[in-house]
């Protein structure tokens, strides 16, 4: 709801500061409000007529037409609103010197000036939507980790998050996914969530890519809130089936080399109102040995000071995207514990929250903020 009061708040703005203002016929001025509003409220109609927003069952060409459509509106209104601030500091300035400026001749014309400010809206738009397409990027770093033994030292993790795989990043992106994924030749390969969007028997193209991945000690995963979404149990039986070790609120030791290492996985906050369990880091580490390292997946990076305290070396989540678009990520910082993106301490636990592999479909936009692969290097202290 929160969301379509906004959009409705710049639908309003931009129908009176161009529209209701152009020099136009009248049919033109109901036609063009009519689409501003549509464009405005394509949440609404996704949610109304292509079956849910968290996986809207409707083409990828229609997707992505609107989320451009979108991001244009999105930007427009940031374009017109910077435009009026500077205006109405104009104005003020001329009211104190009592000079007003006479109109400079040959000025481009109103309608002309609300063309151009459309195209100032569309190229950004346009490129956000291509970079919300485009592969992730490997991102390389090394990380130390005390108390890690000799034989872990060099240990190569791939560490994604919020895949998305549905709608909109559809069979040839995943296909293409899993190749890079398997270039990089990990040891392990980590997911935090949000893998797929949708009912399994309208992604089992999709996802049937994931078979392929390989990894030298094996796959696992925790789930995200999409995973809720759409038939929660069903996913659970087709995960494995395609090799991924789903951790809720359990945990899996893996034998490297004659070491012990612990990957835990809890299930996120959205499970409770689906009356299944929530995190709980106690069942997680159940049974698990004392002293050797620890690594906790979880979807949601806000948990991390409680987590910290059951004694985890490492916690990978996702959940942000990063934010997205900079200069509007430090919004999404404030609903998640001030976490984004990269590395953290979460009361000396490191922390590592990745910007996501894919988005989902009902905001495709990225903006200074790449989709991302994270190749994390465990070295020894």
């Amino acid at each position: 709801m929160i969301l379509h009061a906004i959009s409705g708040l710049i639908f309003l703005y931009l129908l009176v500061r161009l529209i209701l203002t152009s020099h136009v016929r009248a049919a033109f001025k109901c036609a063009a409000g009519i689409a501003l509003f549509a464009i405005s409220q394509q949440h609404l109609l996704l949610r109304a007529f292509a079956g849910s927003l968290a996986s809207p069952e409707a083409p990828s060409w229609v997707l992505i037409l609107q989320s451009l459509l979108f991001a244009t509106l999105l930007f427009l209104f940031l374009v017109v609103l910077t435009r009026d601030l500077v205006l109405l500091v104009q104005y003020l300035a001329k009211r104190a010197i009592k000079s007003p400026k006479p109109e400079t001749p040959g000025a481009l014309s109103p309608e002309r000036r609300k063309a151009l400010l459309l195209c100032f809206a569309a190229l950004p738009a346009a490129y956000g939507v291509k970079q919300a397409l485009a592969l992730p990027v490997t991102r390389d770093m090394e990380k130390v980790l005390p108390g890690l033994p000799a034989e872990l030292d060099g240990l190569c993790i791939a560490h994604l998050s919020d895949l998305h795989i549905g709608p909109l990043l559809q069979e040839s992106w995943s296909a293409a996914l899993v190749e890079k994924i398997n270039d990089l030749r990990p040891d392990l390969i980590l997911f935090s969530g949000d893998i797929v969007d949708g009912l399994p028997d309208r992604r089992a193209e999709s996802v049937a890519h994931l078979k392929k991945l390989r990894a030298v000690h094996g796959i696992f995963a925790c789930v995200g809130n999409h995973e809720y979404y759409a038939n929660f149990h069903a996913w659970m039986k087709v995960f494995p089936e395609l090799g991924l070790a789903m951790l809720l609120n359990s945990h899996r030791t893996v034998d490297i080399k004659g070491q012990k290492l612990v990957i835990a996985g809890l299930t996120d906050p959205t499970a409770a109102s689906f009356g299944l369990p929530p995190p709980d880091c106690r069942a997680a580490l159940r049974g698990a040995p004392e002293n050797v390292p620890r690594i906790l997946l979880a979807h949601r990076p806000t948990g991390a000071v409680h987590n910290a305290a059951f004694g985890f070396s490492l916690q990978l989540s996702g959940h942000t995207h990063g934010g997205q678009i900079l200069g509007l990520d430090q919004f999404v910082a404030q609903f998640n514990g001030g976490y984004l993106r990269g590395w953290y301490k979460a009361e000396g636990m490191p922390l590592y929250v990745n910007s996501g592999a894919g988005l989902w479909s009902g905001f495709p936009l990225r903006l200074g903020v790449p989709s991302e692969i994270a190749r994390i290097t465990l070295r020894r202290a």
